[in-house]
């Protein structure tokens, strides 16, 4: 899976753990080793970062004799590296979104069409509910690759039983029915990562472990619920899969998932952090509706105030300015923006540096960022009525070379309708956002640093504020550096 939040181990699993230290640095400098050794002289040249980890994956799978690997495309999928297996045992697509456009196209049929490019001849593939054009083109793509292959004698009702069979060409591509069908009437399936979305996901896993289980030849997996022929297209350009009783193994595997970074909620006293990967307007929608009902529905505290903090940065080509305009919704009471760099030294986490980005780059985009969320405020017109004029202000805070104390540059051309600060560094906006009020982070230090009313008045707000609500969102990077900083045994 990729990418990783914390430790580039995370990418590479056994019995859903990162493999070991060891392990790792066995499989690398094997792998490494070999590479070099055989590169073209001509042109000498390595794997890329990604590349080179999906050929480490495959190696360490194969050398540890693993039952089953699950891999997940990296970007896209017809020209993603991930994509050189040529028979798996069944293809799963999530619910598609807009992301990558300078690499998948710009449009959700150009995007189905890459992430078709995952289907394989005599392979059967599940997606789940997806707009109809999307949708349509994946079903031409499942077409395109001969899809339509199930084992031979097995119908939607029997188990797998070996051997291939091809069905009608019409029926190449099966629809994940949503959650709901699964459930017995008094059942419900608990799902251990929050939000709605996830329930489509839920479905989609159980169709992949189904068919990955009727290989195996287990028996025992439930009845399947016929779908009738009749109501199979009803409406759809992709005939509905029928839906089966999960087991109990599969019921306590969905209540028992967890998964860093997504829709993760870590209370630590009076702040409460809501950390969730979303980085695409389908996902960051997806994120506003289950942080409102998770933190913005409960009552206020009452026995004080609740200051409600964005912490946010996005990557790549990315419309922050799109992503932005979502989480208005949330009526945050101050908005920092800060790189994913969890210090401002050379001495950062290795697995935590991108090499493609420098700290100016990275700090103009969030200089970028908030006069994007003042114009957005601007635009949506009023303001919060709880804030009180003073704070309509902004500005850059950044360290001094010889002694690290925060320095303000000039504050933002036009007056903020909600206070937004910059941080060069997580540590620094954690430290911030925290007040010392989190056990794992130290208070910031106050010693020269230039008065500010954002800074200083939000200060005071935040350290006698009954609760602080804060969600970090924007970039799975920007997540994991908050991780590492908040759970430190997470590096080790």
């Amino acid at each position: 899976s990729s990418p990783h939040l914390v430790q580039v181990r995370e990418r590479i699993r056994i019995n859903g753990q990162p493999i070991s230290k060891e392990l790792f640095s066995k499989y690398f400098w094997l792998v490494y080793n070999r590479l070099e050794e055989t590169k073209d002289p001509e042109h000498a040249s390595m794997p890329a970062y990604f590349r080179f980890l999906t050929i480490m994956a495959f190696h360490v799978f194969l050398q540890e004799k693993v039952d089953l690997a699950v891999v997940e495309v990296g970007i896209g999928g017809a020209y993603d590296c991930t994509n050189i297996i040529r028979a798996p045992v069944v293809c799963g697509i999530s619910s598609l979104g807009i992301d990558h456009t300078s690499i998948l196209g710009d449009t959700m049929e150009k995007i189905a069409w890459q992430k078709g490019g995952i289907f394989k001849p005599g392979v059967p593939a599940f997606t789940v509910a997806q707009p109809e054009r999307p949708l349509e083109v994946l079903r031409d793509r499942a077409q395109e690759r001969e899809v339509s292959w199930v084992p031979r004698g097995w119908t939607w009702g029997t188990p797998w039983q070996g051997g291939l069979s091809c069905l009608s060409p019409q029926c190449p591509l099966y629809l994940c029915p949503e959650l709901d069908a699964f459930e017995g009437d008094h059942r419900a399936l608990e799902l251990g990562l929050a939000g709605a979305h996830q329930r489509s996901n839920a479905a989609l896993a159980l169709q992949l472990a189904r068919t990955w289980l009727q290989r195996r030849g287990c028996r025992g997996l439930g009845e399947l619920k016929e779908v009738p022929p009749a109501v199979e297209l009803a409406g759809r350009p992709v005939p509905l899969a029928p839906a089966f009783q999960p087991t109990d193994a599969m019921i306590q595997g969905l209540r028992d998932t967890e998964w860093l970074g997504r829709t993760q909620v870590l209370p630590r006293g009076p702040v409460t952090w809501y950390l969730d990967g979303a980085h695409t307007t389908s996902s960051v929608q997806a994120c506003v509706r289950w942080f409102r009902q998770a933190a913005l529905k409960q009552e206020k505290p009452h026995d004080g105030s609740e200051v409600r903090v964005l912490l946010f940065n996005a990557t790549g080509d990315r419309d922050t300015a799109a992503l932005l305009k979502l989480l208005l919704p949330c009526h945050f009471d101050y908005a920092v923006f800060c790189p994913n760099f969890t210090e401002v030294s050379v001495a950062n986490n290795a697995d935590q540096q991108n090499f493609n980005v420098t700290l100016e780059n990275a700090l103009t985009r969030c200089l970028e960022n908030q006069r994007t969320w003042t114009r957005l405020l601007e635009e949506k017109g009023g303001q919060d009525p709880w804030l009180p004029a003073p704070l309509r202000t902004g500005g850059l805070l950044q360290p001094t070379a010889p002694r690290g104390a925060l320095l303000l540059v000039p504050p933002a051309p036009r007056p903020l309708n909600s206070p937004s600060l910059v941080f060069p560094c997580l540590a620094q906006a954690l430290r911030w956002v925290a007040q010392g009020r989190d056990p794992r982070l130290a208070a910031p230090a106050a010693t020269g640093a230039h008065p500010h009313p954002v800074a200083s008045s939000g200060a005071v707000l935040l350290r006698e504020a009954a609760a602080v609500r804060v969600l970090v969102t924007g970039s799975l990077h920007l997540v994991g550096g908050v991780l590492r900083l908040l759970d430190p045994a997470l590096a080790q």
